[in-house]
């Protein structure tokens, strides 16, 4: 299954107060490889951009005047992504922003129902618990240059994620956690769950720590369930 890794960007934080996707930016990867195909569109929103919003990534209402509406790119951006893994960067907050989008356009579907969603941030907060699991603190982690990230960018930050997702799950050829993460499509639309199957390294213990360990198994008594039998 191809992967495609996607951004957006908005006029504000909540799908909730009306806020609108100005920016869709996708990458796709085949067998876990880079390729050329992008799919990236500026979107005319039909509403004013926050300030605050327009200080992560510098996009002006002026700017997206002469842009499409959502509706108009909705056909192609479905072709691209029906029957991929969508990769994604917290994922609810995309997710919830597109399916309203659809909902707008007048679509019924939602993009749980024609892709996998991967929720790469509840991947590495699986991995690196209780460290920072930003892009930019990925990027960091896994040595990704993202310095030409000044501002936040869809296609651009699509592009940086693409990098981090192959680090954190292997590199471009390992299998082994494609898919781990994926969106849960019959519960909760922010509920993850594990489905990928790891293989870690085995480290066997010595004798002096075998010793040790049954020292404490026959201080618990010949009854505890971890009792090696004699």
């Amino acid at each position: 299954m191809d992967l495609v890794v996607l951004d957006t960007e908005t006029t504000g934080l909540e799908v909730s107060e009306g806020h609108r996707v100005i920016e869709l930016g996708c990458v796709l990867l085949s067998n876990r490889k880079h390729t050329e195909t992008r799919f990236h569109h500026y979107i005319n929103p039909g509403r004013a951009i926050d300030a605050e919003a327009r200080e992560v990534h510098g996009i002006s209402e002026a700017f997206l005047e002469d842009k499409p509406a959502f509706s108009e790119i909705m056909g192609e951006f479905l072709t691209f992504v029906k029957g991929t893994e969508l990769v994604i960067h917290n994922a609810p907050f995309d997710l919830g922003f597109l399916n309203r989008e659809l909902e707008l356009a007048g679509h019924s579907l939602r993009l749980e129902e024609v892709c996998e969603v991967t929720d790469s941030l509840a991947l590495a907060r699986q991995m690196h618990p209780g460290q920072r699991n930003s892009l930019d603190a990925l990027c960091r982690r896994y040595e990704v240059d993202n310095s030409g990230r000044e501002l936040h960018g869809a296609l651009l930050d699509a592009e940086i994620l693409a990098d981090v997702y192959l680090a954190m799950t292997g590199g471009q050829t390992a299998l082994a956690l494609e898919g781990a993460v994926q969106m849960n499509k019959t519960a909760d639309s922010g509920r993850a769950h594990f489905a990928g199957n790891l293989e870690f390294p085995v480290i066997r213990a010595d004798e002096k720590e075998l010793k040790e360990h049954q020292r404490w198994l026959d201080l618990l008594g010949p009854n505890t369930p971890w009792h090696e039998t004699k």
